[in-house]
């Protein structure tokens, strides 16, 4: 089956399922502070319940670190862990070394990471942080406005669940690329409506 025919597959269960949209952007954050912790605690994390209202108290507690140099002087004096009521040292040792990376590459803004992640080679460079992979460079992106799809278990059961194939993550994402294009719709906009659909979020 061609990757035409797998977008058409998915397109029509898009449309059968959610409707004609339209399926607005998600938001993402303009706080520097909590996308870094966005894309470094949400894994295998219940997003509304758990994960959302901790981002949001971390922006009214950290007002300063809207910018990533303000996040990194937190860092240097509090616990990220108990800031965010969050004991994962892993998940931690990743927004550290993200804030780290980003600072040494003079990425300060929400439109700097936006710009930034337009080079494929800066791309690679944030891949060798240890508990970023693809799908979470492509979910940045979406917390910053990049609108991409960042395939997760959300995305890979929906696809599955219309037939398409167990495929590579590139592969996958490709295919709900072309059915956006299929259906008119915004890419991120699609991959945010079937990830609220799959996950119940309301």
């Amino acid at each position: 089956m061609t990757a035409l025919s797998l977008a058409q597959r998915l397109a029509d269960h898009v449309q059968h399922l959610l409707g004609d949209g339209p399926f607005p952007q998600p938001g993402g954050w303009t706080h520097m502070g909590a996308i870094i912790c966005d894309a470094s605690f949400h894994a295998r994390c219940k997003y509304e319940a758990t994960l959302r209202p901790r981002l949001l108290r971390l922006q009214t507690d950290w007002p300063d670190a809207t910018t990533v140099r303000g996040f990194q002087r937190r860092l240097a004096t509090e616990d990220l862990a108990v800031a965010m009521n969050f004991n994962h040292p892993q998940k931690v040792a990743t927004a550290h070394a993200i804030t780290d990376l980003l600072t040494a590459n003079g990425v300060d803004t929400r439109d700097d990471l936006h710009a930034w992640l337009g080079q494929q080679a800066n791309r690679a460079v944030l891949r060798t942080v240890k508990g970023v992979g693809p799908k979470s460079i492509d979910y940045i992106g979406n917390l910053v406005g990049r609108s991409q799809v960042a395939v997760d278990v959300h995305l890979r059961t929906f696809a599955a669940d219309a037939g398409v194939p167990d495929l590579r993550y590139e592969q996958l994402r490709a295919v709900y690329e072309e059915a956006a294009a299929i259906l008119g719709h915004d890419q991120g906009g699609l991959e945010h409506a079937v990830w609220r659909y799959r996950s119940g979020a309301v």
